[in-house]
């Protein structure tokens, strides 16, 4: 800890002014837009500053957004924003080069999103949203939406190795390819391997391809072609009882069933053309993605079977083709400039051999309890203006949706079928006085799609979202950025998914209010200083006082840091992320206990190499990444018990590596 703070006090004090000026980032040159994606400013920072490593680092960057892995670094993040325990995204829309991907009727939860398949290194942009306050957002966007661009080219070659803690080895290759005039394209790779802290090593092997091709076709016309290949393959400890631990029977990395685990696979190709036109352009893009998807989990041990245990194994085989086309155009009239767009499209999925079977040490299949292939297709259409005139601006949406829904029963050989069409409208009110202040208020509706096993069974129909923001994004001063915001929303049915089950439970009627404060401050030439606090007040609205938390809702959060831009070579930062205690069942009976970790990286540039060190937990704190209210028996218990089960955080652990440009 000592020589920590050696290199800080030389880095922050020795050097200063010594700084880069050409990979510098400065708050004084950017400008709140007046338009309602001006949040955007805070992850144009974040992603030059922020180191991305993984798929958790990508989805931290939405400022009060949380993730935790609890299924040995394969399965897709829990995810937390606004008061929502989302699991693993099904109340936030997630794309890529607007690509979706959330899975909806995935054999493990509805809206399973896993980023795992995205190279970090490839991340030009990100856009969020929270809310649904955008004609554009559809399914799953209650709680808000996430848009990743990966970059069209690379400014040079590289290739990069890691290796740290828990046998974790990570390479990543980045080449440009040159395949004629007008046109950029590049090959990227990643090969990573990680045993994590447990007792039984994960073995978490995953390989990612990806290449992408861009040419201007004419003045006015681009295309952008796509193709990635993606796989991965791990085991896993599961959740465990804090009785395990407090008896002795395990460690703190131990397992009940070491025997989790899964694989899974995924190949996209996607397509897309820009043409300009007078004073309007037309963007369309194509897509088709296999996904292919085996987990076996074990969350009751051997509440269910007291012989063999409960493990369960969630599978499918996935094909997903879509496409869509936007308009937008400039026009006068009534003497009010406004712009509009128009957008169509769809999203079909077809899912064979959905299955939850039981098993026994991932061989055996002890009962087939449901099996079955699902056709779903979404159709949609979406509309927007904004109007604007002097420092106001009025823009409104509608968006309309069609579902229909089939499922084929393979264990009853019957067929079921389910449709619905839902519209779902915008409104939203801008004020600017000028580029260093907004004030906005908003109001949308938004929706998440049922399952279809849980659709054309129960007739239920897609749940609808009502939300509302009101706020500011100001600069006070040249270097220093905030936002503020009060938010409401409503939704008309929650969905627990039970996965030893296979079905999706509707939980009734909540409300969630709360608060978001996001800060980024530019304290000298080179340093940054960030924080991102949110509070939550989220309530069911069925239940009776004192019996209607939402189980792991999260109330209070905080993200906060120093990150240092290129000073004499060295570049790095210290970054905490706190989530507070909340409830972990209706009555509050059992908590979910909060954590606090800070992390810690640093930087230094030689010629046309980079050396970097991350420390992970760097104080070393006991944490529990996820956790939840489980009834599960051990071997040799008579009873059923209900109390926390938990993921254990990583212990403190370094990693270092070396990029090399050419």
């Amino acid at each position: 800890m000592k020589n920590l703070f050696v290199i800080l006090n030389f880095l922050f004090f020795n050097a200063l002014g010594q700084y880069d000026s050409t990979k510098i980032v400065s708050l004084e040159n950017l400008v709140v837009s007046k338009t309602l994606d001006a949040q955007n400013l805070f992850s144009k920072v974040d992603l030059k500053l922020k180191p991305v490593g993984s798929s958790q680092d990508l989805l931290r960057l939405v400022p009060g957004l949380f993730t935790g892995q609890h299924a040995g670094g394969g399965k897709a993040e829990q995810i937390f924003l606004r008061g929502f325990d989302i699991d693993h995204g099904t109340d936030l829309n997630i794309t890529v080069d607007n690509m979706p991907v959330n899975m909806v009727s995935h054999a493990h939860g509805q809206g399973y999103a896993d980023l795992h398949f995205v190279i970090p290194e490839t991340l030009a942009e990100i856009d969020y949203a929270k809310g649904s306050y955008k004609a554009e957002q559809g399914n799953f966007a209650t709680a808000g939406s996430v848009g990743f661009k990966t970059k069209n080219k690379f400014e040079e070659s590289s290739i990069s190795v890691e290796s740290g803690s828990f046998n974790q080895k990570r390479a990543v290759g980045l080449f440009n390819l040159n395949l004629g005039q007008n046109s950029d394209s590049y090959l990227a790779t990643e090969y990573l391997y990680n045993d994590g802290p447990f007792e039984s090593p994960q073995k978490l092997n995953r390989l990612n391809l990806m290449g992408k091709f861009s040419k201007k076709i004419t003045q006015n016309t681009n295309i952008i072609i796509s193709a990635s290949q993606f796989s991965s393959k791990w085991n896993a400890s599961g959740q465990i009882p804090q009785r395990a631990i407090e008896s002795g029977l395990i460690g703190r990395f131990g397992a009940i069933d070491n025997t989790e685990g899964g694989n899974t696979a995924r190949q996209n190709i996607g397509f897309s053309m820009f043409n300009g036109l007078k004073n309007s352009n037309i963007a369309s893009n194509f897509y088709y993605s296999h996904y292919d998807f085996t987990l076996f989990s074990n969350f009751t041990f051997f509440a269910q079977n007291a012989e063999k245990g409960d493990q369960i194994k969630h599978t499918e085989s996935r094909n997903i083709l879509g496409y869509s086309s936007k308009f937008n155009s400039n026009a006068h009239s009534l003497r009010l400039p406004f712009t509009y767009s128009t957008e169509v499209g769809f999203r079909n999925d077809i899912i064979s051999d959905n299955e939850l079977s039981r098993t026994f040490m991932k061989i055996n299949t002890l009962e087939v309890i449901k099996l079955g292939d699902i056709n779903e297709l979404n159709a949609f259409l979406n509309a927007e203006a904004n109007f604007s005139k002097d420092k106001w601006s009025i823009i409104t949406g509608l968006r309309a949706d069609l579902f229909r829904f089939s499922y084929e029963n393979k264990l009853s050989n019957s067929t079921s079928n389910f449709s619905q069409i839902l519209f779902s409208p915008k409104i939203n009110f801008i004020y600017q006085p000028n580029n260093q202040f907004q004030y906005f208020l908003k109001f949308g509706s938004g929706y998440h799609s049922n399952d279809t096993r849980s659709a054309v069974e129960n007739n239920q129909a897609i749940p609808k979202s009502i939300g509302s923001d009101l706020g500011l994004i100001f600069k006070p001063i040249n270097k220093i950025i905030i936002q503020a915001t009060l938010w409401q929303l409503y939704l008309q049915q929650e969905f627990v998914y039970v996965g030893d089950a296979g079905i999706i439970e509707p939980s009734g009627r909540t409300n969630r209010m709360g608060v978001d404060l996001t800060s980024r401050i530019q304290l000298n030439n080179f340093l940054f200083f960030d924080a991102d606090y949110t509070y939550t007040y989220a309530r069911s609205l069925d239940s009776e006082k004192g019996n209607n938390f939402i189980p792991l809702a999260p109330v209070n959060t905080l993200t906060a840091g120093f990150s240092m831009a290129t000073i004499k070579n060295f570049s790095g930062g210290l970054h905490t992320r706190l989530l507070g205690k909340r409830a972990a069942n209706e009555d509050y009976s059992l908590t979910a206990q909060g954590y606090s970790i800070t992390d810690f990286n640093i930087n230094y540039s030689f010629k046309k190499a980079v050396f970097k060190v991350e420390i992970q937990n760097l104080f070393n704190a006991q944490w529990n990444e996820t956790q939840f209210a489980t009834a599960s028996r051990l071997r040799n218990e008579k009873e059923i018990i209900e109390e926390i089960h938990f993921t254990p955080g990583s212990p403190f652990g370094i990693r270092a590596g070396v990029s090399v440009k050419f």
